[in-house]
Parts: structure tokens; sequence; C-alpha cells
């Protein structure tokens, strides 16, 4: 078999877990930028602010806790773990079916 084609497969994984760790890093900048009030008005905040709720829509509102921190850090950071979870186990699966 080819070279080029027996390590596709780490090509997919690798292209697998820079999506869900860049999930995850824009769901943690709208955390911290949440957390530490910044401008709504700032394109880039407003850009990371619409790229979260797209990418946390499945779990918002989850929690409904009255102090808003703690309600931000639940309901943006446990899809951001989810996405780091699932994308690297599915990233480890596919590394394995090279073998």
């Amino acid at each position: 078999m080819p070279k080029r084609h027996r390590y596709a497969s780490s090509y997919v994984a690798t292209a697998v877990v820079v999506a869900a760790d860049a999930a995850a890093v824009i769901l943690g900048l709208w955390i911290v930028m949440s957390i530490l009030d910044a401008n709504p008005a700032n394109a880039l905040v407003s850009f990371i602010h619409d790229a979260a709720h797209w990418l946390a829509g499945w779990s918002y509102n989850l929690f409904t806790f009255e102090t808003e921190w703690l309600r931000t850090l639940l309901n943006y950071g446990l899809p951001a773990i989810v996405y780091l979870v699932v994308g690297h186990a599915v990233a480890a699966r596919v590394r394995h079916i090279e073998r």
C-alpha cells in the first residue's frame, strides 16, 4: 500500500483534533470575555460571542443559575469539554483504524 494512503487517517484525525480544539478555544475565550465584562460593541467580542453562542446552541440555558458568571461558565464550559473529549476520542478511533 502506498504511503500516501496508509497515513491518510492521520491527516483526518489531526483535522478532527484541530476542529475540536478550535471550538473549545472559542468557547473558552467567550467565557473569559464574559466574566471580564468585555465591550459587546467591539467587533472581535461580537464575533466570539456569536461563534460561541452557535457552538453552544445545543446546551444553551441548560443551567439557569442566578449568578451570571457561573451560568456563563457552565453553559459554555460544558460544550467546550464535550468538544474536547468527543473530538479527541474520535481522532483516537480514526488513528486506530490506520493500524
